[in-house]
């Protein structure tokens, strides 16, 4: 028996924000003092950094929960199966439902429970629950429905990731322009044959104020007291690089495959020189140099959405949606990702 991945589905804002947006901005440091430099050239830099050139923002009228009731809506379609057999329905976020300028979430009722209903289910034994993982909550989420399949506790279950993390931004934080918004969701169920998960790894790092990378902090304006997401990026970024080789490493090797084998590597959408690094730093582990179509991204035109970033990239390379790449039958792939907790996971898969 094998868990699979019988369907996909992805809802991307129409709100486009390009980079040019945040021109007349003024960006402030931790102090909140202005940088040396003005808001065009920190945009210049962190597009060449982060390959960043636009990002998505869902409409007003729309929720981190109608998102993921989009995308779920999709993945059962694309799996062609009756909602009434969900098992689970398990949604990853960091945030809950946040209304436009307002960040306090809304955490009651669960963003699962209104997708259920979004989504019409009746049956009271198909369970609906959230977690808070990070970035990484998408892939943990997955990792959850396989263990309830393997347990025979269920045989098919709804795996979403959704965000609206641009209501919950500092808008004079220049990192605020990484976040965007988004849902990925995927059918996870009992099959049989090659295809399936074969191996995962789950980590969390919390000593060494790793803790304190990814949280919710103040806004660097002195006299604004609302608390935004904030993040200590050189930081990430090294953490990143020292920790996310080595657990994809980890994951892969327990597959028991040859890395010549591996056809795509699907990593959160952070940030462009970030992936590329950590994922030429994973082949460097192998002695092998890095295929020139193993990196599918899609950061330039959709942002950092946090958990959204992984379903969706697989959903649109399913599709055919991104110019130079796609799957067939048979691939092995590797999901992976990073974020607040710190959290690194990933999953060896046979599509």
């Amino acid at each position: 028996m094998k868990t699979i991945i019988s369907g996909t589905g992805s809802a991307v804002p129409n709100r486009i924000i390009p980079n040019s947006a945040f021109a007349e901005h003024k960006f402030l440091d931790e102090e909140g003092n202005p940088f040396a430099i003005d808001a065009p050239e920190i945009i210049e830099k962190f597009s060449s950094i982060t390959g960043i050139e636009e990002r998505r923002y869902a409409e007003d009228n729309i929720n981190s929960s109608d998102l993921a009731a989009a995308a779920a809506k999709k993945a059962i379609q694309n799996a062609g199966c009756d909602p009434e057999t969900i098992d689970y329905i398990i949604v990853a976020h960091n945030f809950g439902d946040t209304r436009p300028n307002s960040s306090q979430s809304e955490p009651l009722p669960s963003i699962s429970s209104k997708v259920k209903t979004h989504l019409g289910i009746e049956n009271p034994n198909c369970v609906a629950y959230d977690i808070l993982f990070g970035c990484p909550g998408w892939i943990e989420g997955v990792v959850q429905a396989h263990a309830f399949i393997k347990a025979e506790m269920a045989e098919r279950c709804l795996v979403i990731g959704a965000e609206t993390l641009s209501r919950v931004i500092d808008p004079v934080d220049r990192d605020s322009m990484i976040f965007a918004d988004g849902a990925g969701a995927t059918i996870i169920e009992k099959g049989e044959g090659e295809t399936g998960i074969l191996s995962h790894k789950s980590v969390t790092y919390t000593s060494n104020n790793e803790i304190d990378m990814l949280n919710y902090e103040q806004s660097y304006q002195p006299e604004d007291k609302t608390k935004f997401i904030k993040m200590k990026g050189r930081k990430v970024y090294e953490f990143a690089l020292s920790h996310v080789p080595q657990a994809m490493k980890v994951c892969f090797d327990a597959s028991g495959l040859d890395i010549a084998d591996l056809k795509k590597i699907f990593i959160h959408q952070a940030n462009m020189k970030m992936d590329d690094a950590i994922v030429k730093r994973f082949f460097r582990l192998y002695r092998t140099p890095v295929p020139a179509d193993v990196l599918p991204m899609n950061i330039q035109k959709h942002g950092n959405s946090s958990v959204a970033t992984v379903p969706t990239l697989y959903d649109q390379v399913l599709n055919n949606e991104l110019e130079g790449h796609q799957l067939n039958k048979g691939d092995v792939v590797l999901f992976a990702s990073v974020g607040a907790g710190m959290n690194i996971n990933a999953i060896t898969y046979r599509v």
